[in-house]
C-alpha cells in the first residue's frame, strides 16, 4: 500500500508541482510602447511563467519562426519550443506545456477585447467572444479553446 501512494503521490502531483517548481521562460518580442502587451505579461507572471522581454517588436520574430502573419497580433512569444502570438490565456499555454502537440504553437489573432490583457478598466468589462487557435506547422489552424 505504501508503494501505491508514493505512486499516487508522484503521478497524480507531478505535474503541477513540476510546473511551479520549474516556472517556464517566456520569451516575448513586443513594442516598447505597447500597454497591453505589458497586461499580457503580467497575466503570465501572476499564473508562474517567467518572462524575458526584447522591446523590439514583433514582426521580424514571427515571420523568423514560422508563424503566418493571418494569425498576427502585437506580440510574439516562445515557450518550451511553442510560438504563442498575441493575447493567449495563460491556461491554454499550460494545456498546451503539458498536452505537447506536434504544432507550431498558439495564436489569439488581432486584439480581441476580453482577452488577457486586453481586459483592464479602460474596457468596462467587455468581453468579445474569441477563438484560440492551434496553429499546425503547415500554417493550418483548429479551434483549440473558444471563449464566448
Amino acid at each position: 500500500m505504501g508503494l501505491a501512494l508514493s505512486f499516487l503521490a508522484t503521478s497524480s502531483f507531478a505535474s503541477g508541482k513540476e510546473f511551479a517548481e520549474e516556472s517556464p521562460l517566456v520569451k516575448v518580442w513586443k513594442s516598447p510602447y505597447c500597454g497591453c502587451c505589458k497586461e499580457w505579461i503580467a497575466h503570465m507572471q501572476a499564473n508562474g511563467f517567467q518572462v524575458q522581454t526584447f522591446e523590439v517588436g514583433n514582426s521580424e520574430v514571427r515571420s523568423r519562426l514560422g508563424m503566418p502573419m493571418r494569425y498576427g497580433s502585437c506580440h510574439t512569444a516562445v515557450v518550451q519550443g511553442y510560438v504563442i502570438e498575441g493575447h493567449v490565456p495563460a491556461a491554454d499555454v499550460k494545456r498546451l506545456l503539458a498536452e505537447k502537440p506536434n504544432a507550431l504553437g498558439l495564436a489569439v489573432p488581432g486584439m480581441v477585447i476580453g482577452s488577457p490583457g486586453m481586459d483592464g478598466p479602460a474596457y468596462e468589462g467587455r468581453k468579445d467572444p474569441y477563438d484560440v487557435l492551434l496553429i499546425q506547422r503547415n500554417g493550418e489552424a483548429e479551434v483549440y479553446h473558444a471563449y464566448r
